[in-house]
């Protein structure tokens, strides 16, 4: 079983004034007793599997969906919002993903595991997801036998992730880190503690818009507790040399943080082609303006659901039909236009 955690109360959430931490993740690994892992199980088996944790998960995880039965336009939006991975794009066979009306908690079925449990919240709330995806995984455990073992913990198809099974996952939004060519040397130390920092996607995936996840790597003989701790507290570091680096751009290169922001803002207000890659990096220059206090007349939440609203599935699914790569561009310049019309402006008095 799980070690118990106390219940959180409103301190669990980390206030974050600068925007830096984006989104916290907790996701558990869980396969059933004995059945063979997804990679080596027969299609009955499969099928079998989905229909059980289908069953089970029917009341906390009323959206159900067979990925093979979906769109690719659809998969490629549950990716963006990071509730189905990489793997699930092309749509499995026999794979599926259960969701909370609200997102929040899911469940994936048939990835490299018989079950990946997920809870998201935004900014720095690992307790809060960590009590989430806990209830969740009790819930589904009343109906469903796990292979568990007393000396190693739960199984998983990877042997990295035996014994809790958990990933903890920050997302950090850290432009003046890389800006300020200090972003490698912390990517080396956090290796070195046994945390692994990828792209905004996870494995596999580019530091794109300048975000990174940061994740525990060791899930054996290690309680949710400090890893959960432990990850939390690295957050915070991380975070706190981040807005010194930002404190350091302002006062020491502050007509290059002026510029880096005027010409982001210009260029989303007024480009006619904007591919998905350069509306993340230019939004990101923008962001780091207004964190900064270097532009006015646009908001980080503003922003932020920009981030979101420009990724090709989402951009696809508000205009109601899929586009090729070049209208993809020609939406997303119009659309930023339409949100960045009066460009932000540079604040007209420096701030001392």
């Amino acid at each position: 079983m799980n070690e118990r955690m106390p219940v959180p109360g409103p301190e669990a959430v980390y206030e974050d004034a600068f925007g830096i931490t984006l989104s916290s993740r907790i996701r558990l690994a869980r396969n059933l007793r004995g059945v063979p892992f997804p990679d080596k199980a027969s299609p009955a088996v499969r099928q079998d599997v989905v229909a059980r944790v289908r069953a089970a998960a029917q009341e906390p995880l009323p959206d159900q969906r067979l990925l093979a039965a979906c769109t690719p336009l659809e998969r490629q939006q549950l990716f963006e919002d990071h509730l189905i991975s990489h793997a699930l794009l092309e749509g499995r066979p026999d794979s599926a993903v259960c969701l909370s009306l609200d997102c929040q908690r899911s469940a994936m079925v048939n990835e490299e595991d018989h079950l990946r449990i997920q809870a998201l919240r935004p900014g720095l709330a690992l307790r809060v997801a960590w009590a989430d995806a806990d209830a969740l995984d009790d819930a589904l455990e009343r109906r469903l036998d796990y292979a568990f073992s007393a000396a190693l913990g739960f199984l998983t198809s990877c042997p990295s992730n035996v014994g809790t099974g958990m990933r903890a996952s920050v997302l950090m939004h850290l432009p003046a880190l890389v800006l300020m060519g200090e972003m490698d040397p912390i990517v080396n130390g956090l290796g070195k503690i046994g945390l692994a920092v990828r792209g905004r996607w996870g494995e596999g995936t580019a530091a794109l818009g300048h975000m990174f996840q940061i994740s525990n790597q060791l899930t054996l003989g290690v309680p949710e507790s400090r890893t959960i701790e432990d990850l939390e507290a690295i957050v915070k570091e991380v975070a706190g040399h981040e807005q010194n680096a930002r404190e350091r751009l302002r006062r020491e290169r502050r007509t290059f943080a002026e510029d880096l922001a005027a010409r982001a803002a210009g260029i989303l207000g007024a480009a006619r082609l904007m591919t998905a890659q350069e509306a993340l990096e230019r939004l990101s220059e923008l962001r780091l303006g207004i964190a900064l206090g270097l532009v006015r007349g646009i908001g980080m939440p503003q922003v932020d659901r920009l981030l979101r609203e420009v990724q090709p599935a989402h951009l696809q699914a508000a205009v109601g039909r899929n586009l090729t790569a070049a209208e993809r561009d020609m939406e997303r310049a119009k659309r930023l236009r339409g949100e960045l019309r009066r460009p932000p402006k540079p604040l007209a008095k420096r701030i001392p």
